[in-house]
């Protein structure tokens, strides 16, 4: 995200040279700079404790295809903490575990999704008013519906790397 007024004050902002970032828009009025950013995102790669199986889910507003639960980071929260809430607010599942993998840059929203396996308890699957449907798969078949070269085809691969 990039700033044109000051989120403090509501003044334009205006370019100005910042040692080694360059122009950066800075509030004349509040005297500070306003650096562009992007979205802190969790990715969760919801997976049974044997490993067998892959939680993935449906959201249309989102994507046709299958995806992996994902979620924003709440402001005073932390990435661990935000991945286990959004499994359980869209799948209904607890966390047994969570374990960061990798980032990834997800340009057509501009979020920095932090990719994290998510070891759960495998029970029925209780989705929220955002999920559409979700399903259990194996982990193969989920490479297969996860859509190529998408984040969470990248961190499946990436996690299954991992482990050999």
């Amino acid at each position: 995200m990039e700033f044109k007024f000051c989120p403090q004050c509501g003044e334009r902002l205006v370019p100005k040279l910042c040692g080694d970032d360059g122009n950066v828009p800075f509030c004349e009025r509040c005297s500070r700079p306003f650096f562009p950013f992007s979205y802190p995102c969790v990715l969760c790669l919801c997976i049974t404790e044997d490993g067998s199986e892959i939680a993935l889910i449906k959201q249309s507003y989102v994507s046709e295809h299958y995806v992996c639960v994902a979620g924003y980071i709440k402001q005073g929260e932390t990435p661990e903490s935000a991945a286990v809430r959004e499994v359980m607010e869209e799948i209904g599942l607890e966390t047994v575990s969570c374990r960061y993998v990798k980032s990834y840059y997800y340009e057509k929203r501009d979020n920095l999704m932090l990719g994290y396996v998510c070891k759960v308890k495998k029970g029925r699957l209780v989705t929220s008013c955002e999920v559409d449907s979700a399903e259990w798969f194996p982990v193969k078949k989920g490479q297969e519906l996860l859509r190529n070269s998408s984040i969470a085809q990248l961190l499946l691969k990436d996690y299954l790397g991992g482990m050999e």
